[in-house]
C-alpha cells in the first residue's frame, strides 16, 4: 500500500505537472476557448483517458519496448504531428465562419473526446514521462509493482481531469466574452491553427 504521505507528494507534483505549459494544457484552453467549455471538458476527459492508456503501458513494460525501438518511437511519432496538422488545417477551413450574435460551437462531444484520445496517444514522449515518473513513486515493498503504478496513474488522471476541467470553465467563460466581438471569430482558428501546428512540428523535430 501506498504510504500516505508519498501519495500527497505524488499529488502535489502531479498537480505541478499538469499545470505547466505543454501540449495537453494547451489544447484544452484551445479548444475552450473557440469552442466553449463544454468542448473544453470534453477534451480533456479524452486526454485523460489516454493517461489511463500510457499508464497502463508503461506498468506493463509496453512503454520500455516502444522507447527501445527507434521505429516503433517514429511511427508514433509522426503519425501524431500529422495529426496535429490535420487539426490545424480543419482549423483553418472553419476561419470564414461569420460569428456575430453567438459564437458557433462543435456539439459533438463524442468526436472532442476521440480527438482528445488520439491527441493524447499518438505521442509517445507522453509514454516515456509515465514509464519514468511513476516508478518513484513506487513502494517494492507494499506488493504488485504494476497495479502500484496502475493506482498512480488513475490518481494522476483524475486530478488531471479535475484541473483540466476548472480551466475549460474559466477559459469558456472568457472564449464566450471574446466570441461576442462580430468578425472575432476567423482570428480565433487562426490562433487555434497555429497552435496545433506548432504542437504538431515540435513533436516531429524533437528527440527522445
Amino acid at each position: 500500500m501506498i504510504e500516505p504521505s508519498q501519495l500527497l507528494y505524488f499529488v502535489a507534483a502531479s498537480a505541478a505537472l499538469t499545470l505547466l505549459p505543454g501540449p495537453d494544457i494547451l489544447f484544452v484552453l484551445t479548444q475552450s476557448i473557440s469552442q466553449g467549455k463544454m468542448a473544453g471538458v470534453a477534451t480533456a476527459s479524452g486526454l485523460c483517458t489516454g493517461v489511463l492508456a500510457h499508464t497502463t503501458a508503461a506498468a506493463l513494460g509496453v512503454s520500455a519496448i516502444v522507447y527501445q525501438s527507434a521505429l516503433a518511437f517514429a511511427v508514433l511519432k509522426y503519425a501524431g504531428a500529422a495529426y496535429l496538422l490535420y487539426l490545424a488545417w480543419k482549423a483553418l477551413g472553419e476561419s470564414d465562419q461569420i460569428l456575430s450574435s453567438g459564437p458557433v460551437r462543435e456539439t459533438d462531444v463524442g468526436a472532442l473526446y476521440k480527438r482528445g484520445i488520439f491527441m493524447n496517444l499518438l505521442n509517445p514522449k507522453v509514454a516515456l514521462f509515465f514509464l519514468a515518473f511513476l516508478p518513484q513513486f513506487v513502494n517494492l515493498e507494499a506488493g504488485s509493482v504494476p497495479m502500484q503504478m496502475i493506482v498512480l496513474g488513475i490518481i494522476f488522471m483524475v486530478q488531471a481531469w479535475l484541473i483540466f476541467t476548472v480551466i475549460s470553465v474559466f477559459a469558456g467563460t472568457i472564449g464566450n466574452k471574446i466570441l461576442e466581438r462580430p468578425g472575432i471569430g476567423k482570428y480565433i482558428n487562426w490562433g487555434k491553427a497555429g497552435i496545433f501546428t506548432a504542437i504538431g512540428v515540435q513533436l516531429a523535430i524533437s528527440h527522445k
